[in-house]
C-alpha cells in the first residue's frame, strides 16, 4: 500500500494537473466517499451498541442519538438512509409527529446519554433513562418502534 501511495505522489508531481484535474477530481470523490460509509457504518455500530442510542423523527427533522453525537437531518426518517438503516437494523424509533401537545413535549426531560437516571424532579435540564423516556413521550401520543422496554404479560 505505501508504494502505490509513493506512485501517485509521484504521478502527481512529474505530471502537470492540466491534463490530469478530472482524474485527481474522480480519486477525491471515491476518497471522500470512501470516508463517509466508513463514517456512516460507524454511526452503525454505535446505534446497535449504546445503551440509550435512539432515532427520533419530529416536524422538525430527524436524528440519530448516539451518546454524546448525533447524527440529524431537517429532513423525516423517510428521507434519511442512515436512520432508516438504523431502525431496519433494530435501533429504538420514537416518532413524536402525531404528538400534539407541544408544550408537554418540550417540557420533558432529555435523554441520559450514558444510560443513567436523574429521575426526580422531570424538567427539561434533566435527563432520564430512554424507557421511561419513551414511557412518557408514548403517553403523549408518539408512535414507539423496536422498543426496547421489557415486555409484560398481561
Amino acid at each position: 500500500m505505501g508504494s502505490l501511495r509513493w506512485v501517485r505522489a509521484g504521478f502527481r508531481s512529474a505530471v502537470p494537473d492540466e491534463g490530469h484535474s478530472h482524474a485527481n477530481r474522480c480519486l477525491a470523490r471515491v476518497a471522500r466517499e470512501r470516508e463517509t460509509v466508513l463514517r456512516d457504518l460507524g454511526y452503525l455500530k454505535q446505534a446497535a451498541s449504546l445503551p440509550n442510542a435512539h432515532v427520533i423523527c419530529g416536524e422538525g427533522g430527524t436524528f440519530i442519538h448516539l451518546g454524546w453525537t448525533t447524527v440529524s437531518t431537517f429532513a423525516p426518517i423517510e428521507r434519511f438512509p442512515l436512520a432508516t438503516l438504523a431502525v431496519a437494523r433494530g435501533t429504538p424509533f420514537i416518532d413524536v409527529r402525531p404528538v400534539t401537545d407541544v408544550i408537554a413535549f418540550a417540557n420533558l426531560p432529555r435523554v441520559a446519554r450514558d444510560g443513567s437516571d436523574d429521575s426526580e424532579p422531570w424538567g427539561p435540564g434533566m435527563s432520564v433513562s430512554l424507557t421511561t423516556y419513551i414511557d412518557m413521550v408514548e403517553a403523549l401520543g408518539a408512535r414507539i418502534i423496536n422498543d426496547p422496554r421489557p415486555r409484560q404479560s398481561i
